[in-house]
Protein backbone atom coordinates (compact mmCIF):
# COMPACT_ATOMS: atom_id res chain seq x y z
CA UNK A 1 0.00 0.00 0.00
CA UNK A 2 1.47 3.42 -0.90
CA UNK A 3 1.92 5.90 1.94
CA UNK A 4 -0.25 8.98 1.60
CA UNK A 5 0.29 12.22 3.49
CA UNK A 6 -2.61 14.13 4.99
CA UNK A 7 -2.76 16.53 2.04
CA UNK A 8 -3.35 13.53 -0.27
CA UNK A 9 -6.53 12.84 1.69
CA UNK A 10 -8.39 16.17 1.66
CA UNK A 11 -11.57 14.31 0.76
CA UNK A 12 -11.83 13.07 4.35
CA UNK A 13 -12.34 16.68 5.54
CA UNK A 14 -13.93 18.11 2.41
CA UNK A 15 -17.06 19.38 4.13
CA UNK A 16 -15.03 21.20 6.79
CA UNK A 17 -12.61 22.75 4.29
CA UNK A 18 -15.57 23.87 2.16
CA UNK A 19 -17.26 25.63 5.05
CA UNK A 20 -15.18 28.82 5.24
CA UNK A 21 -12.10 30.83 4.36
CA UNK A 22 -8.82 28.96 4.79
CA UNK A 23 -5.56 30.26 6.19
CA UNK A 24 -2.53 28.08 5.50
CA UNK A 25 0.88 27.79 7.13
CA UNK A 26 3.14 25.84 4.81
CA UNK A 27 6.50 25.67 3.07
CA UNK A 28 7.99 23.86 0.03
CA UNK A 29 7.77 20.68 2.11
CA UNK A 30 3.98 20.84 1.77
CA UNK A 31 3.55 18.56 -1.25
CA UNK A 32 1.23 15.79 -2.34
CA UNK A 33 2.64 12.42 -3.29
CA UNK A 34 2.46 13.58 -6.93
CA UNK A 35 4.48 16.75 -6.14
CA UNK A 36 1.59 19.23 -6.17
CA UNK A 37 2.14 22.03 -3.60
CA UNK A 38 -0.38 22.23 -0.78
CA UNK A 39 -0.90 25.92 -1.61
CA UNK A 40 -2.15 24.93 -5.06
CA UNK A 41 -4.34 22.09 -3.78
CA UNK A 42 -6.20 24.30 -1.34
CA UNK A 43 -6.29 27.33 -3.64
CA UNK A 44 -7.85 25.35 -6.50
CA UNK A 45 -10.35 23.33 -4.48
CA UNK A 46 -11.32 25.69 -1.64
CA UNK A 47 -11.44 29.34 -0.59
CA UNK A 48 -7.84 30.06 0.42
CA UNK A 49 -7.51 33.62 1.69
CA UNK A 50 -4.22 33.90 3.63
CA UNK A 51 -0.76 32.35 3.85
CA UNK A 52 1.52 32.22 6.89
CA UNK A 53 5.28 31.75 6.82
CA UNK A 54 7.34 30.12 9.56
CA UNK A 55 11.16 29.90 9.59
CA UNK A 56 12.71 29.68 6.08
CA UNK A 57 9.63 31.26 4.47
CA UNK A 58 6.85 30.00 2.24
CA UNK A 59 9.29 29.20 -0.57
CA UNK A 60 12.06 27.88 1.70
CA UNK A 61 14.65 30.38 0.46
CA UNK A 62 15.61 31.89 3.82
CA UNK A 63 18.51 30.60 5.90
CA UNK A 64 18.20 29.60 9.57
CA UNK A 65 17.52 32.56 11.82
CA UNK A 66 16.60 34.99 9.02
CA UNK A 67 13.47 37.01 9.81
CA UNK A 68 10.51 36.48 7.50
CA UNK A 69 8.92 39.61 6.01
CA UNK A 70 5.36 40.21 4.84
CA UNK A 71 5.00 39.86 1.08
CA UNK A 72 2.58 38.87 -1.65
CA UNK A 73 2.75 35.34 -3.01
CA UNK A 74 3.28 35.68 -6.79
CA UNK A 75 1.35 32.53 -7.69
CA UNK A 76 -1.83 33.12 -5.67
CA UNK A 77 -1.69 36.87 -5.11
CA UNK A 78 -2.35 36.26 -1.41
CA UNK A 79 -0.64 38.09 1.43
CA UNK A 80 2.04 36.04 3.16
CA UNK A 81 2.00 36.93 6.84
CA UNK A 82 5.32 36.44 8.66
CA UNK A 83 5.41 34.35 11.84
CA UNK A 84 9.17 34.16 12.30
CA UNK A 85 10.87 37.28 13.56
CA UNK A 86 9.33 39.97 15.74
CA UNK A 87 5.87 38.39 15.46
CA UNK A 88 5.45 34.69 16.16
CA UNK A 89 1.81 34.54 17.20
CA UNK A 90 -1.29 35.19 15.13
CA UNK A 91 -2.45 38.78 15.63
CA UNK A 92 -6.08 39.91 15.52
CA UNK A 93 -5.46 41.28 12.03
CA UNK A 94 -4.17 37.89 10.89
CA UNK A 95 -7.00 36.00 12.58
CA UNK A 96 -9.52 38.15 10.69
CA UNK A 97 -8.23 36.83 7.35
CA UNK A 98 -9.50 33.24 7.76
CA UNK A 99 -12.12 31.03 9.39
CA UNK A 100 -10.14 27.76 9.48
CA UNK A 101 -6.39 27.49 10.05
CA UNK A 102 -4.57 24.78 8.08
CA UNK A 103 -1.03 23.51 8.64
CA UNK A 104 1.11 21.40 6.31
CA UNK A 105 4.86 21.37 6.90
CA UNK A 106 7.39 18.55 7.14
CA UNK A 107 9.37 18.57 10.37
CA UNK A 108 12.41 16.39 11.05
CA UNK A 109 11.52 14.72 14.36
CA UNK A 110 13.90 16.80 16.52
CA UNK A 111 12.82 18.91 19.50
CA UNK A 112 14.68 21.99 18.32
CA UNK A 113 12.90 22.29 14.97
CA UNK A 114 10.97 25.57 15.08
CA UNK A 115 8.05 24.34 12.96
CA UNK A 116 6.74 22.61 16.09
CA UNK A 117 6.43 25.88 17.97
CA UNK A 118 5.02 27.81 15.01
CA UNK A 119 2.18 25.26 15.05
CA UNK A 120 1.81 25.34 18.84
CA UNK A 121 1.52 29.13 19.00
CA UNK A 122 -0.95 29.16 16.11
CA UNK A 123 -3.06 26.53 17.88
CA UNK A 124 -3.12 28.63 21.05
CA UNK A 125 -4.15 31.74 19.08
CA UNK A 126 -6.90 29.86 17.26
CA UNK A 127 -8.14 28.40 20.53
CA UNK A 128 -8.56 31.89 22.00
CA UNK A 129 -10.29 33.07 18.83
CA UNK A 130 -12.56 30.01 18.57
CA UNK A 131 -11.23 28.98 15.14
CA UNK A 132 -10.71 25.35 14.06
CA UNK A 133 -7.27 24.00 13.19
CA UNK A 134 -6.62 21.34 10.52
CA UNK A 135 -3.23 19.60 10.51
CA UNK A 136 -2.35 17.58 7.41
CA UNK A 137 -0.17 14.87 8.91
CA UNK A 138 3.27 13.89 7.60
CA UNK A 139 5.75 11.15 8.36
CA UNK A 140 8.36 11.46 11.05
CA UNK A 141 11.52 10.81 8.99
CA UNK A 142 13.21 9.38 12.09
CA UNK A 143 10.39 6.88 12.58
CA UNK A 144 7.97 6.67 15.45
CA UNK A 145 9.54 4.10 17.75
CA UNK A 146 12.82 5.37 19.22
CA UNK A 147 12.85 8.05 21.91
CA UNK A 148 16.32 9.41 22.58
CA UNK A 149 18.31 12.26 24.07
CA UNK A 150 17.60 14.66 26.89
CA UNK A 151 14.22 15.92 28.09
CA UNK A 152 14.08 19.71 28.21
CA UNK A 153 14.05 21.43 31.60
CA UNK A 154 11.50 24.31 31.34
CA UNK A 155 14.16 26.68 32.69
CA UNK A 156 15.78 26.40 29.26
CA UNK A 157 12.64 26.96 27.23
CA UNK A 158 13.15 28.88 23.97
CA UNK A 159 11.94 28.88 20.39
CA UNK A 160 14.28 25.93 19.73
CA UNK A 161 12.68 23.94 22.53
CA UNK A 162 9.60 25.21 24.36
CA UNK A 163 8.24 22.11 26.09
CA UNK A 164 9.60 19.07 28.02
CA UNK A 165 10.07 16.83 24.99
CA UNK A 166 12.93 14.39 24.41
CA UNK A 167 15.39 15.39 21.71
CA UNK A 168 14.02 12.60 19.52
CA UNK A 169 10.36 12.28 20.51
CA UNK A 170 8.96 9.82 17.96
CA UNK A 171 5.72 11.59 16.99
CA UNK A 172 4.33 12.69 13.65
CA UNK A 173 3.39 16.38 13.43
CA UNK A 174 -0.28 15.37 13.82
CA UNK A 175 0.43 13.33 16.93
CA UNK A 176 2.51 16.21 18.27
CA UNK A 177 -0.48 18.54 17.74
CA UNK A 178 -2.67 16.18 19.77
CA UNK A 179 -0.04 15.99 22.52
CA UNK A 180 0.57 19.74 22.68
CA UNK A 181 -3.16 20.51 22.73
CA UNK A 182 -3.35 18.44 25.91
CA UNK A 183 -0.10 19.80 27.33
CA UNK A 184 -1.15 23.44 26.81
CA UNK A 185 -4.69 22.69 28.01
CA UNK A 186 -6.31 23.97 24.83
CA UNK A 187 -9.47 22.06 25.72
CA UNK A 188 -11.83 24.22 23.66
CA UNK A 189 -9.72 24.05 20.48
CA UNK A 190 -11.42 22.26 17.60
CA UNK A 191 -8.48 20.25 16.25
CA UNK A 192 -8.71 18.05 13.17
CA UNK A 193 -5.85 15.76 12.13
CA UNK A 194 -5.93 14.44 8.56
CA UNK A 195 -3.98 11.23 9.13
CA UNK A 196 -1.42 9.46 7.02
CA UNK A 197 -2.45 6.32 5.21
CA UNK A 198 -0.20 3.28 5.07
CA UNK A 199 2.51 4.55 7.45
CA UNK A 200 3.95 2.37 10.21
CA UNK A 201 6.06 3.59 13.10
CA UNK A 202 8.94 1.31 12.12
CA UNK A 203 9.14 2.66 8.56
CA UNK A 204 12.30 4.25 7.19
CA UNK A 205 11.46 7.31 5.08
CA UNK A 206 12.91 5.63 1.97
CA UNK A 207 10.26 2.91 2.32
CA UNK A 208 7.37 5.37 2.04
CA UNK A 209 8.02 6.44 -1.55
CA UNK A 210 7.14 10.01 -0.56
CA UNK A 211 9.10 12.96 -1.95
CA UNK A 212 11.55 14.80 0.31
CA UNK A 213 11.61 18.48 -0.58
CA UNK A 214 14.09 19.94 1.89
CA UNK A 215 12.14 21.32 4.89
CA UNK A 216 14.99 23.80 5.35
CA UNK A 217 17.99 24.81 3.22
CA UNK A 218 20.32 22.76 5.43
CA UNK A 219 18.31 19.54 5.56
CA UNK A 220 18.53 18.31 1.97
CA UNK A 221 18.35 14.54 2.57
CA UNK A 222 17.03 11.86 4.90
CA UNK A 223 20.64 11.20 5.93
CA UNK A 224 20.97 14.81 7.04
CA UNK A 225 17.78 14.57 9.13
CA UNK A 226 19.13 11.48 10.87
CA UNK A 227 22.39 13.21 11.76
CA UNK A 228 20.75 16.55 12.61
CA UNK A 229 18.85 15.24 15.62
CA UNK A 230 22.26 14.74 17.23
CA UNK A 231 24.76 17.07 15.61
CA UNK A 232 22.57 20.16 15.85
CA UNK A 233 24.13 20.56 19.31
CA UNK A 234 27.30 21.78 17.56
CA UNK A 235 25.39 24.98 16.77
CA UNK A 236 26.09 25.77 20.41
CA UNK A 237 29.87 25.61 19.84
CA UNK A 238 32.57 27.29 17.77
CA UNK A 239 32.83 24.29 15.43
CA UNK A 240 31.36 24.20 11.95
CA UNK A 241 28.34 21.92 11.76
CA UNK A 242 28.76 21.67 8.01
CA UNK A 243 26.62 24.63 6.96
CA UNK A 244 27.95 25.91 3.68
CA UNK A 245 28.96 22.41 2.55
CA UNK A 246 27.17 19.69 0.60
CA UNK A 247 26.73 17.67 3.82
CA UNK A 248 25.29 19.95 6.53
CA UNK A 249 25.12 18.33 9.97
CA UNK A 250 27.10 15.35 8.71
CA UNK A 251 30.38 17.31 8.56
CA UNK A 252 31.71 18.57 11.90
CA UNK A 253 35.05 20.33 12.26
CA UNK A 254 37.21 23.45 12.59
CA UNK A 255 40.58 24.72 11.32
CA UNK A 256 42.23 23.74 14.61
CA UNK A 257 41.02 20.11 14.63
CA UNK A 258 43.24 17.14 13.78
CA UNK A 259 40.86 14.94 11.78
CA UNK A 260 42.59 11.61 12.40
CA UNK A 261 42.99 12.28 16.09
CA UNK A 262 39.37 13.36 16.56
CA UNK A 263 37.91 10.46 14.58
CA UNK A 264 39.98 7.96 16.57
CA UNK A 265 38.86 9.49 19.87
CA UNK A 266 35.19 9.50 18.82
CA UNK A 267 35.39 5.94 17.48
CA UNK A 268 36.77 4.83 20.86
CA UNK A 269 33.35 5.64 22.37
CA UNK A 270 31.97 2.76 20.27
CA UNK A 271 28.51 4.23 19.68
CA UNK A 272 26.33 1.51 18.15
CA UNK A 273 25.43 2.09 14.51
CA UNK A 274 27.57 5.23 14.06
CA UNK A 275 30.96 5.70 12.40
CA UNK A 276 33.15 8.80 12.54
CA UNK A 277 35.25 9.17 9.39
CA UNK A 278 38.10 11.72 9.24
CA UNK A 279 37.66 14.38 6.57
CA UNK A 280 38.70 17.83 5.41
CA UNK A 281 36.31 20.48 4.08
CA UNK A 282 35.97 24.20 3.31
CA UNK A 283 32.59 25.80 4.13
CA UNK A 284 31.41 28.49 1.74
CA UNK A 285 29.27 30.18 4.42
CA UNK A 286 28.63 30.27 8.18
CA UNK A 287 31.44 29.25 10.56
CA UNK A 288 34.93 29.35 8.98
CA UNK A 289 33.65 30.33 5.52
CA UNK A 290 36.52 29.97 3.06
CA UNK A 291 38.81 28.31 5.61
CA UNK A 292 40.16 24.78 5.47
CA UNK A 293 38.59 22.72 8.25
CA UNK A 294 39.40 19.27 9.58
CA UNK A 295 37.01 17.01 11.41
CA UNK A 296 34.74 14.05 10.86
CA UNK A 297 31.78 12.95 8.81
CA UNK A 298 29.12 11.35 10.99
CA UNK A 299 27.80 8.21 9.28
CA UNK A 300 24.53 6.75 10.61
CA UNK A 301 25.19 3.13 9.62
CA UNK A 302 22.07 1.54 11.11
CA UNK A 303 19.11 3.97 11.35
CA UNK A 304 17.01 1.35 13.12
CA UNK A 305 19.25 1.06 16.16
CA UNK A 306 21.67 4.01 16.15
CA UNK A 307 21.38 6.81 18.68
CA UNK A 308 22.50 9.99 16.88
CA UNK A 309 22.22 12.04 20.07
CA UNK A 310 24.61 9.67 21.86
CA UNK A 311 26.90 9.83 18.84
CA UNK A 312 26.95 13.63 18.78
CA UNK A 313 27.63 13.81 22.52
CA UNK A 314 30.45 11.28 22.18
CA UNK A 315 31.94 13.46 19.45
CA UNK A 316 31.56 16.60 21.55
CA UNK A 317 33.11 14.77 24.54
CA UNK A 318 36.08 13.97 22.31
CA UNK A 319 36.47 17.59 21.21
CA UNK A 320 36.26 18.71 24.81
CA UNK A 321 38.91 16.20 25.88
CA UNK A 322 41.30 16.96 23.03
CA UNK A 323 40.84 20.73 22.74
CA UNK A 324 39.74 22.10 26.13
CA UNK A 325 41.37 25.47 25.40
CA UNK A 326 39.90 25.85 21.91
CA UNK A 327 36.29 24.74 22.40
CA UNK A 328 33.94 27.65 23.08
CA UNK A 329 30.24 27.89 23.90
CA UNK A 330 28.13 30.28 21.82
CA UNK A 331 25.91 32.68 23.77
CA UNK A 332 22.41 33.14 22.37
CA UNK A 333 21.82 36.24 24.51
CA UNK A 334 23.84 37.41 27.52
CA UNK A 335 23.80 34.56 30.04
CA UNK A 336 21.92 32.19 27.70
CA UNK A 337 24.04 29.60 25.93
CA UNK A 338 22.88 27.82 22.78
CA UNK A 339 24.22 24.48 23.99
CA UNK A 340 22.00 24.72 27.10
CA UNK A 341 18.94 25.54 24.98
CA UNK A 342 19.66 22.71 22.56
CA UNK A 343 20.28 20.13 25.27
CA UNK A 344 17.57 21.54 27.55
CA UNK A 345 19.98 21.62 30.49
CA UNK A 346 23.23 23.28 31.57
CA UNK A 347 24.62 20.12 33.16
CA UNK A 348 26.84 19.42 30.16
CA UNK A 349 28.27 22.90 29.67
CA UNK A 350 29.05 23.28 33.35
CA UNK A 351 30.89 19.95 33.35
CA UNK A 352 28.62 18.18 35.81
CA UNK A 353 28.21 15.27 33.38
CA UNK A 354 29.78 13.93 30.21
CA UNK A 355 27.56 12.80 27.36
CA UNK A 356 27.02 9.24 28.56
CA UNK A 357 26.18 10.33 32.10
CA UNK A 358 23.83 13.01 30.79
CA UNK A 359 21.82 10.54 28.74
CA UNK A 360 21.71 8.09 31.66
CA UNK A 361 20.40 10.86 33.92
CA UNK A 362 17.49 11.44 31.51
CA UNK A 363 16.50 7.79 31.14
CA UNK A 364 13.59 8.01 33.57
CA UNK A 365 12.27 11.21 31.96
CA UNK A 366 12.37 9.56 28.54
CA UNK A 367 10.46 6.59 29.94
CA UNK A 368 7.82 8.92 31.42
CA UNK A 369 7.39 10.67 28.09
CA UNK A 370 6.94 7.36 26.30
CA UNK A 371 4.00 6.64 28.61
CA UNK A 372 2.73 10.21 28.39
CA UNK A 373 2.54 10.18 24.59
CA UNK A 374 0.54 6.94 24.31
CA UNK A 375 -2.97 8.46 24.34
CA UNK A 376 -2.08 10.73 21.43
CA UNK A 377 -0.65 8.17 19.02
CA UNK A 378 -2.47 7.61 15.73
CA UNK A 379 -0.48 4.73 14.20
CA UNK A 380 0.68 1.25 15.20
Amino acid sequence: MPVLSGIDRTGTVHSLLSSGRLGLMTSPSGLTRSFCPTVDVLNRQYHLTALFAAEHGIRGNLQAGESVSACRDPDTGLTVWPLYGKTRELTEEMLDTFDIFCFDMQDVGARFYTFLYALSLAMASCCRAGKPVVVFDRINPLGGELIQGTVLDPRFSSYIGMYPLPTRYGLTIGEYARWVKHFLRLDSLELHIVPLEGWRRSMKPEETGLPWPAPSPNCPTFHCARAYVGTCIFEGTNLSEGRGTCMPFEYIGAPWIDADRLSAAAEAHAVTGIHFRPLWFTPCSSWYAGENCSGVQVHIMDPGSADPVAGALALLDSVRELYPDRLEWVANTPGRYMIDLLLGTDDYRLGRMDGQALLAAHEEARFRFRKEREPWLLYD
